[in-house]
């Protein structure tokens, strides 16, 4: 089936949208929003009221305009709020994992594949690192390679510092469980590591909505926190 859907002027849209039942109180004023909020963007907001099976999409709740942009700018404000207490916990967790892997098994521990259950795995979350790592213009990261040659990476507290939280879910995932594992749960008043690999996991794809200005209200998250149900008093 081809695409051939057409662009709309904004006129047309305030147009497509009031025949199929949205209100508006001040049309010059949605005009202005429209020409900064995409009408593909709001279709996210709008979505919930109405008959989405139907292809003319009509509204089957009553809703305004003025409330439509009323519930993206709270998601707008939910989601800063949301991406401020993640910066604190991944910080928090990269801290952890950088800490106490260092501690005992040295600045470049990340690079020593006998710390790791899976040796593909390893290897693959290397090679993004890496990538990572390269792809950063962080002015220590710069410095460690003009005044170092050996090791070729950076330490772990230069290298995981400046890689995405999805990564480092995935490399703390794959580590072996051992007392520095174990430190790591004790820390966060946990037992089950599997609850702390949840949070991780779902954390980065929540970071990334909010990160990327996606809609965080009514989204449907791929990736669910598991609970704790015998935490650490």
């Amino acid at each position: 089936m081809k695409y051939e859907k057409l662009p709309l002027s904004v006129p047309d849209q305030i147009a497509i949208l009031k025949g199929r039942g949205l209100t508006f109180k001040n049309e010059e004023k949605a005009a202005s929003y429209l020409s900064n909020i995409s009408f593909y963007r709001l279709r996210a907001y709008t979505f919930p009221f109405q008959d989405n099976t139907d292809p003319s999409h009509p509204f089957t709740t009553p809703v305004s305009f003025e409330e439509i942009i009323k519930l993206y700018v709270f998601d707008r404000k939910f989601r800063l709020l949301v991406l401020d207490a993640i910066e604190k916990i991944e910080i928090s967790i990269r801290t952890q994992i950088t800490y106490n892997w260092a501690l005992t098994h040295g600045s470049h521990w990340h690079l020593n594949e006998n710390l790791f259950i899976h040796s593909h795995k390893f290897h693959s979350d290397n090679t993004r690192l890496h990538q990572e790592v390269d792809r950063s213009v962080e002015t220590f990261i710069a410095h460690y390679k003009k005044k170092y040659s050996l090791p070729k990476h950076p330490p772990c507290w230069m290298s995981l510092e400046v890689s995405s939280l999805g990564l480092v879910s995935l490399i703390f995932r794959n580590l072996k469980n051992g007392p520095e594992k174990k430190a790591v749960m004790r820390y966060y008043g946990l037992r089950d590591v599997s609850i702390l690999e949840s949070w991780m996991h779902s954390f980065s794809n929540i970071r990334n909505v909010c990160a990327h200005h996606g809609r965080l209200w009514n989204r449907r998250l791929t990736a669910h926190i598991k609970l704790p149900t015998n935490p650490v008093n």
